[in-house]
């Protein structure tokens, strides 16, 4: 039986049960047409393009490291160069020095006063024995690529170093006791090597050299230069046929024979080339102040290591200067130069004497003196 209420019960069966609410779909803004009112539009790339520039900066940057190492690279490259022809310079001028310092004692062996042969021969071939020293120090060096050549001339030059010197010592060995006119030319072909080794050293090492350094831009290295032959007066055949008069005259012993001294040819005072008279003399003392002396051998003989002194007379202590003329053949004149002379008395009268050394055998020694009387003058 239906109750009047019955239409109004209600079934609450799923009112535990929390509703489910679907969330309402996102709203599309979609751009406007045309340029209205509404707010501004932002343009934005293309959505591909952004990688890409990214990918350009990238591509930029790798590009600007490798640059930077490169200049890095080719910077220690440059100075790795550099060092490498500086070290092996170094290397070459001890040696190119050794030599020329040997050259020199060559010199010095045949302008020795009163020298006999075999004091010649055993100075020789010891200074023979110190350049294969050289040689061999020369084939220890390891060059720079670009100067094999310019080493091997350093090499040949040295050698023809000793082959020089060894055949000095051999012929005057083997002419000691002989008298023919040709033995100044076997000496005088000997020194010819010598001479050699200096023309190979320059031409073939320094010049060669040098070029290659301005090839390859390498900047503030020193090719060395090394002369063997300290003087040329002594290498020709009418120099030697004079060492050999002078030689064989000391071997024999006793009073050297022809006609031997020197004799002063002339003062001059510079700069402005002033020929000094032994009367009066003005002279203007500059920063440059020296004095020129030359002598002549007036004899028939050649005549080695002539001292010329030169002094100005002072309150106190002179000052004194002493030169050498190494060798001068007969009939040669030979100019020494007296230099850094300090501080010079001014204004007052003084002397400038010169003085030359007798030589042995020399009779006439009243003109190896002159005396100057000098004023000086601030210039």
């Amino acid at each position: 039986m239906e109750t009047p209420r019955d239409d109004e019960i209600e079934f609450d069966f799923f009112d535990d049960e929390p509703a489910t609410t679907e969330a309402p779909p996102s709203r599309v803004r979609l751009p406007r047409r045309g340029g209205g009112g509404g707010s501004r539009r932002v343009v934005r790339p293309p959505h591909g393009l952004t990688p890409l520039l990214r990918l350009l900066g990238l591509v930029l940057f790798v590009i600007a490291i490798v640059l930077i190492l490169v200049l890095l690279i080719q910077s220690c490259a440059a100075e790795s160069k550099h060092d490498t022809y500086a070290n092996y310079m170094t290397e070459i001028d001890k040696i190119a020095s050794r030599s020329e310092a040997n050259g020199r004692k060559v010199a010095d062996a045949l302008t020795t006063p009163g020298a006999k042969v075999d004091d010649i021969v055993a100075t020789l071939s010891g200074i023979a024995d110190a350049e294969r020293q050289n040689v061999e120090a020369a084939r220890d060096l390891d060059p720079p690529g670009q100067l094999r050549a310019e080493h091997l001339a350093v090499i040949e030059a040295l050698q023809f170093r000793v082959s020089g010197v060894d055949g000095l010592a051999t012929t005057f060995r083997q002419t000691a006791d002989s008298k023919a006119a040709s033995d100044a030319q076997l000496l005088a072909t000997q020194a010819d090597r010598l001479l050699a080794s200096d023309i190979v050293w320059d031409d073939l090492f320094k010049t060669n050299s040098e070029q290659q350094l301005k090839t390859d831009d390498i900047t503030g290295v020193q090719v060395p230069d090394s002369n063997f032959v300290a003087n040329r007066a002594l290498v020709g055949e009418e120099a030697m046929t004079q060492v050999l008069r002078r030689i064989r005259g000391a071997s024999t012993g006793g009073t050297p024979t022809g006609l031997h001294g020197t004799n002063i040819v002339s003062t001059k005072a510079q700069p402005g080339n002033q020929t000094l008279n032994t009367t009066e003399n003005t002279v203007t003392a500059t920063t440059d102040l020296a004095f020129d002396v030359t002598v002549a051998d007036s004899g028939d003989s050649q005549e080695v290591q002539i001292k010329v002194t030169l002094t100005i007379e002072k309150t106190g202590n002179p000052i004194t200067r002493t030169q050498t003329i190494d060798l001068i053949n007969p009939g040669e004149q030979k100019t020494v130069r007296f230099s850094d002379l300090g501080q010079v008395p001014f204004a007052t009268k003084t002397n400038v004497k010169v003085d030359v050394q007798p030589v042995p055998g020399e009779k006439n020694t009243g003109n190896n003196s002159a005396t100057y009387p000098v004023i000086f003058s601030l210039g």
